[in-house]
């Protein structure tokens, strides 16, 4: 039986589930840092990767509870959350094994650790693998995408009003719609952890509107 371990962690300005990209990619501005464990945070381990713009993580859904259990079939957010299919037809995160793989731009490498763009990963996840993404054998542009084809996925108009900034990288965040699919009540509040702040908003007819910014407690 193959034991993993983890050889990094990833740090994120998103400290809970709650408003993790669905996909790596979506929020292209939402910065992350890989941070490699001893004995793997030698400079020589990183050696050459400097020459490639995207790498491949494989990483451990983490905030999974164990009683949570996998089950055949699951419901995409991409559908509404209404449609079951099966669970290796979709990236769900409840799997047999709760592994997750995504596709990271590199923005620098320095002192074990990279920074990199467009995690759908929050802080804390165990990383256990890294490895280089090549266009000519890992792109496929013309590949079809199952449900994924028929269901384009529309992100968010934000309305920020004066005098409220947002963190770099919320923007991305909230535009990709961190409600649960099923929930479509334009009085409802929402609100966000990310770095250090909490996000106050609320979303009709695929407009959010961001209320207020303010230090977490």
């Amino acid at each position: 039986m193959m034991e993993l371990v983890p050889i990094a962690y990833f740090r994120s300005p998103l400290p809970e589930k709650f408003g993790c990209p669905r996909q790596s990619g979506l929020a292209p501005g939402l910065e992350g840092r890989i941070v490699l464990e001893k004995p793997y945070d030698v400079q020589d381990a990183l050696r050459g990767l400097e020459g490639f713009d995207y790498l491949w993580l494989i990483w451990g859904f983490s905030a999974n509870h164990p009683a949570e259990n996998w089950s055949p079939t699951v419901r995409p957010p991409r559908l509404g959350g209404n449609e079951r299919l099966g669970v290796f037809a979709t990236r769900s995160p409840y799997r047999p094994n709760p592994l997750g793989l995504s596709s990271v731009r590199v923005g620098g490498i320095a002192d074990g650790e990279i920074t990199v763009y467009g995690a759908d990963l929050m802080d804390g996840t165990p990383i256990y693998d890294i490895k280089p993404y090549i266009p000519y054998t890992d792109s496929h542009p013309d590949a079809a995408a199952g449900f994924v084809d028929t269901h384009p996925w529309k992100p968010l108009n934000v309305i920020v009003p004066d005098g409220i900034t947002l963190p770099p990288g919320a923007m991305d965040v909230l535009r990709q719609d961190p409600r649960p699919p099923y929930h479509d009540d334009p009085l409802r509040r929402y609100g966000l952890s990310f770095s250090g702040c909490e996000i106050r908003f609320r979303v009709k007819d695929g407009t959010l509107f961001v209320e207020s910014v303010c230090a977490s407690r």
